[in-house]
C-alpha cells in the first residue's frame, strides 16, 4: 500500500492527493463490508450472554453421504436376476447360487474367511458384500471388473467356485419353459449369456440399503444415533480414516495399498497370490498388495474383515487399519467409539432392517 501511494503521489499533481486518498478510504472500507455485514451484534452489557447459535451437520458438507435410494429398474428384469442370482444351476454341479456366497439374509456375504465352491473347493480371498455393490467404481478385491455385468463372468467360470462356461448355462436354463417365457418377455433374441449378465446386474443394481441411522442424522435427525456413536464419527474423521472411507458407499471408489503405514503381510505371514491384490492385473510394482477399498456400509453384518478374512471381529480390524494405515495404536475406548459409528452405517432392504 505505502509503494501503491508514493508511486500515486509521483504520478500526479498536488491537487489530486486528497481525491486520491479518498478514494483508497473508500475502497478498503468497501472491502470490509462483508465482514461487517455478517458479525452479529455484541449482547447487551445488561442483558444475559448470548447463546452460540447450534452448528447441526449438512449432508453436503461432509465426507460422507446419506446412500441414495435405489434407481427406477425394470421391476420383470429385477425379479428375473433374483431368481437367477438364486440359481445352483449356474454352477457345474447345480449345486452353487450367487447367493451361496452372497446370502442376502447375511449382509450379502457368507461370514466364512474364504467361500467354498463346487466339490467343497475353497477360495483365495473373503466374498464381499453384494449389497451397495452398484456404488463400487470396480468389482472384486483386485477390481478387475469394471461393470456389475462383467463381474458375473468371474464366479461362474472360476474353477475354485460355479466351474462352468455360458454354453452349459445356457442349455440348462434353456430346458426350462418359464426361464424360456421370462426371457422371451424382456429380450428379443431370449437366452443369451449377455442377456443373463444383465438380468442379474439389473437385480443387483437394486440391492441398496438406505436410511440407516448415520443417513438419518446427516439428513436432519439428529438424535438417531447418540452422543458416543456422534463422537466416534468426529473420531473417524480427525484421525483421517474418511481419506478412504467417504461418499455414498463410504468406500469402495478407490483402490489402497494395505500397509501404508506397516508391512501388514510380512508380520501375518503365509502370504499368497491373492495378496498381491491389484498387482495381480496390472503387473506393476506399485500395484503390489493394493486393493480396492472396501464400503463400510452394513459392515457390522459383514465379518469377518479383509480380503483375507483374518479379522473376526470390528474391533480387531478397527485395530488392524489404525495401525497399518494410519500408524496409530488405538486405546480401547478409541476403538470402542469407532465401532459404536460403524455400527451406525446399518441400512434397511426392502424397507426393512438389515
Amino acid at each position: 500500500m505505502a509503494g501503491f501511494l508514493v508511486a500515486a503521489w509521483k504520478r500526479t499533481r498536488p491537487k489530486y492527493v486528497l481525491p486520491l486518498a479518498l478514494l483508497l478510504l473508500i475502497v478498503s472500507l468497501a472491502s470490509l463490508l462483508p465482514w461487517l455485514l455478517s458479525a452479529e451484534p455484541a449482547a447487551p452489557a445488561t442483558g444475559p450472554p448470548r447463546a452460540a447459535r447450534p452448528s447441526p451437520i449438512t449432508a453436503s458438507f461432509e465426507p460422507i453421504q446419506p446412500i441414495p435410494e435405489p434407481p427406477q429398474l425394470d421391476p420383470k428384469k429385477v425379479e428375473l436376476g433374483n431368481r437367477l442370482f438364486h440359481d445352483p444351476r449356474l454352477s457345474r454341479d447345480d449345486s452353487v447360487a450367487c447367493a451361496t456366497c452372497h446370502s442376502l439374509s447375511q449382509g450379502g456375504a457368507d461370514h466364512r474367511a474364504h467361500s467354498v465352491g463346487i466339490d467343497g473347493q475353497v477360495g483365495q480371498v473373503n466374498s464381499p458384500t453384494v449389497f451397495n455393490s452398484a456404488l463400487n467404481f470396480r468389482q472384486f478385491w483386485d477390481g478387475r471388473a469394471e461393470t456389475l455385468e462383467s463381474q458375473v463372468d468371474g464366479p461362474t467360470h472360476n474353477p475354485a467356485e460355479m466351474a462352468s462356461s455360458w454354453p452349459d448355462i445356457v442349455v440348462k436354463l434353456s430346458r426350462d419353459p418359464s426361464s424360456r417365457a421370462a426371457f422371451a418377455a424382456l429380450y428379443r433374441d431370449g437366452i443369451q449369456p449377455a442377456n443373463i449378465r444383465d438380468a442379474i446386474a439389473t437385480f443387483e443394481r437394486s440391492l441398496m440399503t438406505p436410511n440407516s441411522r448415520f443417513d438419518r442424522f446427516l439428513r436432519g435427525e439428529v438424535t438417531s444415533i447418540t452422543e458416543e456413536e456422534k463422537a466416534g464419527y468426529v473420531l473417524f474423521k480427525t484421525l483421517g480414516c474418511v481419506a478412504c472411507h467417504q461418499g455414498a458407499a463410504v468406500g469402495g471408489n478407490m483402490f489402497q495399498k494395505f500397509g501404508v503405514m506397516g508391512d501388514y503381510f510380512a508380520d501375518r505371514g503365509h502370504q499368497t497370490a491373492a495378496d498381491l491384490g491389484r498387482f495381480n492385473v496390472t503387473g506393476r510394482n506399485e500395484d503390489r498388495h493394493t486393493f480396492k477399498v472396501p464400503s463400510l456400509r452394513n459392515v457390522a453384518r459383514t465379518a469377518p474383515y479383509f480380503h483375507d478374512g483374518s479379522a473376526q471381529t470390528l474391533e480387531e480390524a478397527v485395530a488392524v487399519m489404525a495401525r497399518y494405515q494410519l500408524g496409530r495404536t488405538l486405546s480401547q475406548s478409541d476403538v470402542a467409539l469407532l465401532v459404536k459409528f460403524l455400527n451406525t452405517l446399518t441400512g434397511e432392504y426392502n424397507g426393512q432392517p438389515l
